[in-house]
């Protein structure tokens, strides 16, 4: 008869503690925090003062995080700092150790929050004075004529708002032009101080007769509207980038450190690796370390995004931010500050959001260029309406619009709004986006390549199948269990973890002796029992005929089989397989559902390959593949037209990541298999691979909706400024709803989360295993 297969323990949860981590410092970018930037033409003048700075190999700006990254071995940041402050800028130097990091970040959301309220303050003094203005705006809606606004008391509500509320465009403008170059604030301070201007002008020669030739209105409507836009936008990017500081926060500022049998309270920042520090029931962990005492389950969900809590025991690996449960745990910790898991994933997720995508880069030669062109459209708009005959003021009125709709901010947060708050989203849920340019290419894989063992398997034996020749299974798997039980070996690990499932009691094994090759035999509870293959059964004389099919059946099924005997007599079989993982046939299916081909590339034998392609229905299986073949598999594909994402997880994956379009590493993999992908998936559920792709597609969809409004909305827009279908007050109105627009759409991503297929429908703390 056969027994129901022991079910495996799942495999461990783990997140990596070595890595980019242990790298030389010096060799990482400089990421520096910025103040002062209104829009792309901004980040672009940034770029170039950063480039020039001798040493300087690259420099990136981020317009929506508000940072720089910066590529300068053996450069010093205050040169770094020095180069943007004479630019007109602000720039702060980011912390590297882990709690001076965190109050930087801390420091740097009070500051922008204080600005806010600044803003506001601002906004409403603006609003205030500019209400008369819209009320009388209203009745000209309707051809009618309100003239209760007299000249001089519209110069006296417009001059505080043109001072106040333009001073900070003023100060733009001016840093801006100091710098051999132009911005948002530029165009702002132009068309606005023209319209001031133009209206005091007319004050002065027709004084209270210059009613219906004044743009008071214009110039104070523009700065409130402007002003209103940016306190959105700015509360936008706070919760789009609010990624980082989320991690960050997960980090607890002390810890209880253990010194003998004396508890003491002392900072994160003083743990060593070797100390041993207590984790009470509902703390986070301190530091990344290993259990040496206790029992608990952790919440890791914020971690690695897994939604159950994980069982954690002696000898069980622990992160630094995931929250205890109900036991109380002492932990040696083996890693700390920078080198933390969680302290490298917030560095993935910020080096991520402050890369360039490609298309960005594009997109910035053009904002670079934007401002400077539409100036001279306004001239020339104002020319144009001259020589056709028109008024100077109607020729001025056109001008100016166009000089206020034609802000390059929409155009230069299309993408950095959607990477910010894609990446962001993606981390919540596990998965780590550390190449921009993978995921620009992601949205467009046709074909994914899973390696086998470790990534669609669970990398270890596991009991499948237990066989037996009268009398109980459980019986013989204990047996089997008890001789093994002190045994290293994985197939007698996996007997034991079978039997420890099943809540089986095991017995003393005594006169043990390992049979090089073969298998072991002991005595069990007075019994002579031995497990092994044929060669030993032979060698004990044991009748293995009639078994002979149910073991030629297992082996077909690409299994490892081995016998157990008792006192001479054999009494069954148990087939070992490393098991294909619950969530891999939910993530296969779920790729070929959205039309994705999928193959598996294996270092492991033919008969091995095909059994576990066909229990996923893969759409092509190669094995056995040598790593070097596999990088020229995965490069012919390439060739043939495929977009190609490659899955995998151990040393011999690292060639094919890297010679794949997208890589995708296993979080639980070796480290150069995580440092050649560009996304890591930081728990190993395969459904997690559908889920990056499809963030990788939200995230180009995001971006190529926010360039497409930005570039019809300019597109669109000018030409009508420029036809004079537009005032300046609405030309103000529309600039400042497309900045605003633009980081909202972006902002929707934030709410993404994976679309998960029903895995094995566990319930309860899922255990970590050795």
């Amino acid at each position: 008869m056969t027994a129901p297969a022991a079910a495996p323990v799942p495999p461990p949860v783990v997140v990596p503690t070595s890595g980019p981590a242990s790298r030389d410092r010096a060799a990482d970018p400089v990421v520096l925090d910025l103040t002062g930037m209104t829009c792309s033409a901004c980040a672009v003048r940034i770029e170039k003062v950063l480039s020039r700075v001798p040493g300087v190999e690259q420099a990136t700006v981020n317009l929506a995080l508000e940072t720089a990254e910066v590529r300068a071995p053996g450069i010093e940041g205050a040169a770094l700092v020095a180069a943007v402050e004479r630019a007109g800028y602000g720039a702060t130097l980011r912390a590297e150790a882990a709690r001076a990091r965190r109050q930087a970040l801390e420091t740097a959301a009070a500051e922008r929050r204080a600005e806010e309220r600044r803003t506001l303050l601002v906004f409403a003094l603006s609003a205030v004075l500019t209400l008369p203005f819209v009320v009388a705006m209203v009745p000209m809606a309707w051809g009618a004529h309100a003239h209760w606004l007299t000249p001089t008391l519209q110069l006296a509500l417009a001059t505080p708002v043109q001072i106040v509320a333009g001073w900070r465009f003023y100060v733009g403008a001016f840093k801006a032009l100091r710098g051999v170059s132009a911005n948002m604030d530029v165009l702002v301070a132009l068309g606005t101080t023209a319209a001031f201007l133009f209206s005091v002008a007319m004050i002065a020669s027709h004084g209270e007769h210059a009613v219906g030739h004044l743009y008071f209105e214009g110039s104070a409507t523009i700065l409130t509207l402007i002003l209103a836009g940016k306190l959105m936008e700015a509360r936008a990017r706070r919760a789009a980038s609010a990624a980082v500081a989320s991690l960050m926060a997960l980090r607890p500022d002390t810890a209880i450190r253990l010194v003998g049998e004396v508890q003491e309270t002392v900072s994160i920042d003083d743990l060593r690796s070797g100390d041993r520090i207590l984790v009470k029931p509902g703390e986070r962990v301190a530091a990344d370390g290993l259990v040496e005492e206790g029992a608990s389950e952790l919440d890791e969900s914020l971690v690695t995004g897994e939604s159950l809590p994980v069982a954690k025991g002696p000898g069980d690996k622990v992160t630094a931010g995931t929250i205890n449960g109900s036991g109380a745990l002492t932990v040696t910790v083996r890693a700390v500050g920078e080198d933390t898991v969680l302290a490298r994933i917030a560095r993935l997720v910020e080096q991520a959001q402050i890369a360039k995508a490609p298309v960005q880069k594009l997109v910035d030669r053009v904002a670079a260029l934007f401002v400077p062109v539409i100036v001279v459209v306004a001239l020339a708009t104002f020319a144009g309406w001259l020589l056709v005959g028109a008024e100077t003021e109607t020729a001025f009125v056109a001008a100016v619009s166009v000089l206020v709709i034609a802000c390059p901010c929409a155009l230069g947060l299309a993408t950095p709004a959607a990477l910010v708050a894609g990446t962001g989203a993606a981390a919540k849920a596990g998965i780590l986006i550390k190449d921009i340019e993978a995921l620009e290419r992601a949205h467009a894989v046709d074909v994914v390549v899973f390696d086998k063992t470790g990534t669609l398997t669970a990398g270890h034996p596991a009991v499948t199948d237990v066989v037996v020749f009268g009398g109980r299974g459980d019986d013989m798997l204990r047996l089997a269990a008890s001789v093994q039980a002190a045994s290293e070996h994985p197939l007698a690990k996996a007997m034991v973890a079978a039997a420890f499932f099943k809540g089986l009691v095991l017995s003393l094994a005594r006169e043990a002796r390992a049979v090089t090759g073969r298998g072991v035999t002991a005595i069990v509870d007075g019994r002579r029992v031995a497990i092994g293959n044929a060669a030993l059964m032979a060698e004990l004389s044991v009748d293995t005929r009639l078994y002979a099919k149910e073991l030629a059946r297992l082996e077909a099924e690409a299994k490892t089989v081995v016998t157990v005997a008792r006192d001479g007599e054999a009494v069954g079989l148990i087939a070992m397989a490393d098991p294909i993982r619950p969530d891999s046939r939910a993530a296969v299916a779920a790729l070929q559902a959205r039309g994705i081909a999928c193959r598996m590339l294996t270092g492991d034998a033919a008969p091995v390959a095909a059994a576990v392609g066909t229990a996923l229905g893969l759409d092509g299986v190669e094995g056995p593949v040598p790593p070097e073949r596999k990088a020229a598999a995965i490069a012919a594909m390439r060739r043939d037209g495929r977009i190609v994402a490659m899955v995998g997880d151990g040393i011999n994956d690292a060639p094919a990541l890297a010679a794949a379009d997208v890589g995708i590493a296993i979080g639980t993999g070796a480290d150069v298999a995580l440092e050649t992908a560009g996304i890591t998936l930081m728990r190993p559920d395969p459904r997690l691979v559908p889920a990056a792709l499809e963030i990788a597609r939200a995230t180009w969809a995001k971006i190529r909706q926010n360039l497409f409004w930005a570039f019809a909305y300019n597109v669109v827009g000018v030409p009508l400024a420029a036809l004079g279908y537009l005032t300046p007050a609405l030309a103000g109105a529309a600039m400042a709803l497309s900045s605003v627009s633009v980081v909202t759409n972006a902002l929707t991503l934030t709410r993404w989360k994976p679309t998960l297929a029903d895995g094995d429908g566990a319930s309860g703390p899922r255990r970590a295993a050795d």
